[in-house]
Parts: C-alpha cells; structure tokens; sequence
C-alpha cells in the first residue's frame, strides 16, 4: 500500500517540477526563442541540450537547425515529455539520450552548439561536467551556461550551498580550454555565459 502512495508522491513532484519548468512565468524570465536567437547557431549545426528537462531549450532548439539535437536527461520521464512535444511540433531531428552529464554517449567534437540551463549546479563534479561538455564540442564550437548567481540577496532558485556562481564559471572554464565570449545577467537571479572551445 505504502509503496503506491509513494509511486502517487513521486508522481505528483515530477508533475510539478514539469509545471514549473513549462511555467509561464519561467517563459518571461528566459524566453527561449528570445535566448536561443541571440546563440552562434546555424541552419547546419548539430546541437545538444544538457538537463533538457521537459525540453524548454529542446523544442526551439530543434526548430533552429536542420541538423540532429541531442536531448539529455537522467530521467527517463523527461525525455518521454521531450518526445511527446517533438511529435505535436511534428520535428524529427531530436534524438533523446538518458545520460548523465559527466558521461555523456556522443562522439567527441561532434557537436557546434551546447546548451546547459540550470543543471550545472545539480553534478558531482563541475570541472568533469565541463570537461565532458568541451570534449564533445568541435573546436570553435559554443556553450552557453544558464545558472542562478551565488548571492545571498537573490533568495529564489536552488539552495546557495550548491549554487555555481558566475565568478565560480570564470574561473572554471578558461582552466579546461574554455574562452569566455560574453556574460549577461537575465535577471536579478539568473545570468548567463556563453563561452567558446579554442579552435
């Protein structure tokens, strides 16, 4: 019995956390289309999405290129929202892999465009999931890290104990072969970088 109510429990979280990552109000604060217009992507890049969630980056991602766009995410369930949107959209080029970000089944620089929203702060390890993210891209190619400032004004978004900070980024990426392009602050919580692999 008990074991039901948990699978109901589990259930209700997942269900929430996808109406938060689909919220409107998350739409405002990080409009996609408005995001992704403004990343070096081409009609003939193949881009990736790590921690695509239930595919907030994925879908516009996948209407800004001809090419194939890899959707990541442990949880299996995710990925099964991911689909779902795919097929309303009727896109096809969206391939959906159930990794972990540290261990990423894509061939190394094969990739002209990563995206990761908010998952950096949930990894073991930053300089692995990094180095992991810059071993797939193709030199010359982009990623752009969307995460919640390390400020103890700023109360919403993740506990600050795990919060990777812009500062924390800065310092990060040049270490694993990183060139830092431009930082922006979305909101008072959120800012973004966009950084590029040496050539």
């Amino acid at each position: 019995m008990n074991h039901t109510h948990h699978c109901n429990q589990s259930d209700q979280k997942f269900l929430s956390k996808i109406a938060v990552l689909d919220s409107r109000q998350r739409e405002q604060l990080i409009p996609p289309e408005a995001l992704i217009g403004q990343m070096p992507i081409q009609k003939n890049h193949t881009l990736l999405d790590v921690g695509a969630g239930s595919g907030f980056f994925t879908i516009p991602m996948a209407e800004s290129t001809d090419c194939k766009v890899y959707a990541m995410d442990p949880d299996e369930r995710m990925l099964g929202v991911i689909a779902a949107k795919a097929k309303e959209k009727g896109l096809t080029n969206i391939e959906l892999l159930q990794d972990p970000i540290e261990n990423l089944s894509i061939q190394n620089s094969s990739v002209d465009f990563v995206m990761a929203s908010l998952i950096l702060h949930e990894v073991g390890s930053l300089s692995k999931a990094l180095t992991t993210i810059f071993e797939v891209l193709k030199p010359g190619g982009h990623l752009l890290c969307l995460e919640y400032e390390k400020d103890d004004l700023v109360v919403e978004g993740p506990p600050m104990s795990i919060r990777v900070g812009s500062a924390k980024l800065e310092e990060v990426l040049p270490v694993i072969g990183f060139e830092i392009v431009k930082k922006t602050k979305i909101s008072e919580a959120i800012y973004t970088v966009l950084a590029v692999k040496k050539k």
